[in-house]
This record gives structure tokens, sequence and C-alpha cells, in this order.
């Protein structure tokens, strides 16, 4: 994955990305100052909901540039790097994710979006499902890939949970490399120098505490007592090889969302950026169904 050097200015602040329509942006939303990456849909997609796509703890937007590049090109897509990661400010204080939900859907609401989709990557799974429940009329769609229910799971193992704990993999390219098969499974088992490159291309880690305060919007969180409640068209997505989120826990949360579908692929944690040419296909079609089709029973 390599990042493209910005060209050209749209706007205050405002950087194009050559050969994309992304612009990226400095937002400042209720008191705190975030980047954001923004790409307009065009043609037909002009007028559907943009897909709002939420990233894994400790990396910034950049991370998730193997899955935008393999999306429609015409989608409309934002990006953001939470609070306190990569180019975007630290809070003041820790926060719940309940708060992070509510100060999303003001940086939406900013950028004139009223209503879109969501997909959410493991720990951006956790925030896409607070913000289906918290914001039902405002998330059209929601995507969840290799994400749990919070501290309500079948947990990874407990030598795969201590690696997490830390930020160490996002700042030590060597120990990232080392410790990629055994967190991330998948291709990463038999190439674990892609793991590290997916997390030291192009992202920016930004200060320790940002990623502290991300394991703490979650401490305590879980989502098993609303996913009943969750109305949205929702498709769950999960590796077959997994070590941080056991292929249980995706089952689990496609048999308690009422309008859920279910794709196991072959493949670990990482394996919606690793295989995205394989898999962005089948995010694409769910998200361009017809609303009428996906009624619930």
């Amino acid at each position: 994955m390599t990042a493209e050097p910005p060209q050209g200015a749209s706007g205050d602040g405002d950087v194009m990305t050559p050969l994309r329509r992304d612009v990226v942006r400095q937002l400042t939303v209720r008191g705190i100052t975030a980047r954001v990456s923004v790409r307009p849909g065009v043609g037909s997609y002009a007028s559907k909901p943009p897909l709002l796509l939420c990233n894994g703890i400790g990396v910034s937007l950049e991370a998730l540039q193997p899955l935008v590049d393999q999306l429609h090109p015409d989608r409309g897509l934002v990006r953001f790097d939470v609070p306190g990661i990569g180019g975007s400010a630290l809070p003041p204080t820790p926060y719940p994710i309940a708060a992070l939900s509510s100060w999303v859907t003001a940086l939406m609401a900013k950028l004139g979006h009223r209503r879109f989709d969501v997909f959410g990557l493991s720990w951006g799974g956790g925030l896409a499902q607070q913000l289906a429940v918290q914001s039902p009329r405002k998330v059209h769609r929601v995507v969840l890939v290799a994400t749990g229910t919070g501290c309500l799971m079948v947990p990874a193992s407990p030598r795969v949970l201590g690696i997490m704990s830390t930020p160490r993999r996002h700042r030590d390219p060597e120990y990232a490399a080392r410790v990629a098969p055994e967190i991330y499974g998948g291709s990463m088992r038999t190439d674990p120098e892609r793991g590290a490159a997916l997390l030291h291309a192009a992202t920016r880690s930004g200060p320790k505490r940002g990623y502290y305060y991300q394991l703490a919007a979650m401490a305590g969180w879980t989502s098993l007592p609303f996913l009943g409640l969750l109305r949205q068209p929702t498709l769950v997505m999960g590796g077959d090889d997994d070590p941080i989120i056991p292929a249980v826990n995706p089952r689990m949360q496609a048999a308690m969302i009422p309008r859920a579908r279910l794709h196991l692929y072959h493949g670990g944690h990482l394996g919606i950026l690793t295989e995205a040419d394989e898999l962005a296909p089948v995010i694409d079609a769910f998200l361009d169904e017809p609303d009428t089709l996906r009624r619930p029973a």
C-alpha cells in the first residue's frame, strides 16, 4: 500500500490527491479538529448515501486504502482519523463510545450528509454498531467486518489480547512483522511483512494516548443487549482464521440482528484489506441492493 503525495488544493485546508477525487481536510467538530477524507459520489451514486468507513484501532485513514481502491469508483466515501489518532487532535479527556458516535454523526452532518451507510472494521465495527442503534434514522445500511460485540463475546487468546493491549505494533515495524502471523492469521501466516506494511507504509499512528483512549472507549461496552433492535440491513463479514475475532462472533451477530446476512471468507483479521479484490464486490453488491428486497420478514 502506497500513499500518494498531496497535490493541488480545493478550499482552506483541503488537499486533493492525484488520480483520485479524495479531498483530505481538517474539520473542527464540537471543538475537536479531525482529519477527514471525502470522495464525492458521481453519476448514479451522487444521490445515494455515502459510505462512512470506520477504521480499526490505532491506525489512520490510509490503512483502508486497499479496500477503497477496490470499491466502486463512483461510490461516495468518507474516512476520518479518530480523535487522537493520525492527523486528528487528541481530545482533552477519554471518551465513551456513545459520545464518539454522537460526534461522528455531527461530523457527517457538517459534511452535509444527513443519511449514510456505515462500514466498521474491528474496533470500528463497535463504533458502527453504536452508530446504528444510536442514530437509526441516519444510518441506512451497515457492514460489520472482523468485529465482535465488545466485552461480552468469545474472546481471543490471552496472548493475542496482550499484544493488542499496547500500540507497539503500530510503532515498531519489526515487532509488527513478528507478531502479525499470531494476531492477524490468514495470509499473514505466510507473509508477515505484509501486515507490517499495512500498518506502517502510509499510516500515521498519532500519540500513544490516542490508542489508550480508543481502548478505554470500549471498556465495559457490549452490543449484545441491542443487536435485536437494529433495523438496518446489515452485512456481517468475518474470516475463518481470525485470531482476534473468532468466527463464532460474526455468526452470533448475524443470528441476532434481524435483517442481517453472514459472509464468512477464507482469511484472517485483515482479509478485507489483503483480499480486497475478492471482498469489496461483496460489499458493493450489498450496498446497491434495492431497499425493497431487504424488508424484514
